[in-house]
């Protein structure tokens, strides 16, 4: 399915507004979002129960705060291989791995804690090991989603993902927090193994067929390098990174002292740490209700500041907040915040992603919010450790703020919406009639003829054909003018191999072929462009 995508002034907006409940009315996405659901309840049930086991292991803030920097940091690390498998993979079979993966973690951590081998070093590799998993089933989710739902229920069925980390946020903790208080926290990882290998058999109902690609699967090393190029050379996505990466690494000091918070608040206990959760949970789910109107309202750009500001304001108010009567409100309108932001970015990236390339691209989404959060974790920690939890919420708060305002200023976000959809089958479906008897890079040079009065104006169409070119795949792009023909300039494209030459043709989305339309334009010979290829000798 094509992407989709949020934009500055309102979001491109279909002709009939999509409730925010209406995928659900679609089998397979309603099948896939329980799973989704199960899953992140478990997440929330893991990182409750490890956050509330490293405060009686060892209650310095430092080492509370890197229980969700080894939550976090394997998103961080592993997001781009990750991304590049589930893109290379059959995505069905890899999200069910996943789940098995998550599984077995939690088994591990259970037995360790039944046989008493628990230490606080131990559960952060635990928990680094259950991150491991996230990493992997992160990107295959957030790329399958668009293959679920038509482009106009994109925004809403990103929402629902919302709804269900959120109502997790809820579920997760109050199961956890019942079942460590009337049990112990060795039955919340039972139960998180059991429901991990529930939601891997609800996977499996899933009959998704997988297209192999007829010029075979592509080397992984070789998918991350395309998907990053795609990534750089996309204006929207780098706007998009660094707005999310500013965003998470100033609230994550909220969630990183929340477990301390709670201890702090008056007659604050396990109970109380819940509640805070839940809070901030149900003011993200009321804020996915209201994103439709708010995306009428204002743009994405508009969302995303206010976002930062609301945050900003419930981290000051948790700083100085004396009991549970302040502190809930205050988490309620920190989840508002946290979802609107979350989502207007998240579906801006997708809009940007052509399916050839979305899990990647949405891998070095959750490696910004990640890393991000990893990082801003042991660093609001450690400031904490220094001065004092109040001083670390207030500098983030107003950091925050500043730094958003700064990012919105100078890395634009451009307004126009190029069409990702795939432009055609590509010549990977039907290869030409070339086939080099070797292996080595390819070197093309198309050559054109151009009235010299209209060469600055060419010369920025192909500024926005490297760009292109780069993206696809091409490891190096140049322009060559002729010095004794004015009129004669040559695009030369170093693919990395013949494969990777055809692989490139395929990706063309129709915003490509619109700009192959400006650039012929230009031409002014008989026939078209003069086309070569050769192959570099090793």
């Amino acid at each position: 399915m094509p992407p989709i995508s949020t934009e500055e002034a309102p979001l491109a907006a279909p002709p009939a507004r999509v409730g925010a409940l209406e995928p659900l009315s679609i089998p397979v996405f309603r099948m896939l979002w329980s799973t989704w659901l199960i899953a992140n309840v478990c997440m929330w049930m893991n990182d409750v129960a490890a956050a509330w086991m490293m405060t009686t292991l060892n209650n310095s803030p430092i080492w509370v705060a890197l229980v969700q920097s080894a939550s976090t940091l394997p998103v961080f690390l592993l997001g781009l291989p990750s991304g590049a498998l589930a893109d290379i993979l059959d995505r069905r079979r890899w999200l069910m791995a996943t789940q098995f993966w998550l599984a077995g973690t939690a088994v591990v951590l259970c037995g360790a804690i039944a046989l008493d081998m628990i230490t606080a070093p131990l559960l952060l590799a635990l928990t680094f090991a259950n991150g491991i998993g996230l990493a992997m089933r992160w990107p295959v989710f957030s790329a399958i989603v668009p293959e679920l739902v038509p482009r106009t229920h994109l925004p809403s069925a990103l929402g629902l993902n919302g709804i269900a980390m959120n109502a997790s946020r809820i579920i997760g903790p109050l199961l956890a927090g019942v079942l460590i208080a009337g049990a112990g926290s060795v039955w919340v990882f039972a139960l998180n193994a059991v429901l991990s290998v529930v939601s891997g058999f609800v996977v499996v109902r899933w009959r998704r067929e997988h297209t192999p690609n007829p010029l075979g699967r592509e080397r992984l090393v070789s998918a991350m390098r395309v998907g990053v190029q795609f990534v750089w050379q996309s204006q929207r996505m780098r706007a998009v990174l660094l707005r999310v990466a500013i965003f998470f690494l100033h609230s994550t000091a909220l969630l990183a002292l929340l477990p301390l918070l709670a201890r702090g608040l008056k007659g604050g206990d396990a109970a109380t740490f819940t509640l805070l959760l839940a809070a901030m949970g149900s003011g993200a789910i009321v804020a996915v209700l209201l994103l439709p109107r708010l995306r009428q309202a204002m743009g994405r750009d508009a969302l995303v500041l206010r976002g930062a500001i609301v945050q900003a304001g419930a981290t000051a108010v948790m700083s100085v907040a004396p009991n549970a009567w302040v502190a809930v409100p205050a988490m309620f309108m920190g989840g508002m915040a946290w979802i609107t932001t979350a989502n207007s970015l998240s579906v801006s990236a997708q809009l940007s992603l052509p399916n050839w390339v979305r899990a990647r691209g949405m891998a070095t989404y959750q490696m910004a919010i990640m890393g991000a959060s990893a990082f801003g974790a042991a660093l609001w920690g450690q400031v904490a450790t220094i001065s004092s939890m109040r001083n670390a919420l207030l500098v983030a708060s107003v950091s925050g703020v500043l730094m958003m305002l700064l990012a919105l200023r100078l890395v634009t976000d451009p307004q126009d919406e190029d069409d990702v959809s795939p432009a055609h089958e590509g010549w990977a479906a039907n290869p030409p009639a070339i086939k080099p008897g070797e292996e080595g890079r390819v070197l093309v040079t198309i050559e054109y003829h151009i009235d010299p009065a209209r060469a600055d104006a060419f010369k920025k169409v192909m500024e926005e054909t490297r760009r292109v070119r780069l993206s696809q795949g091409a490891i190096e792009w140049a322009l060559l003018h002729h010095v004794g023909e004015p009129s004669r300039y040559v695009e030369q494209i170093v693919d990395e191999s013949w494969t990777e030459h055809l692989r490139r043709f395929g990706r063309a989305t129709a915003a490509d072929i619109t700009l192959r339309e400006r650039r012929l334009a230009f031409h002014v010979g008989d026939g078209g462009p003069q086309v070569n290829r050769y192959i570099v000798q090793r």
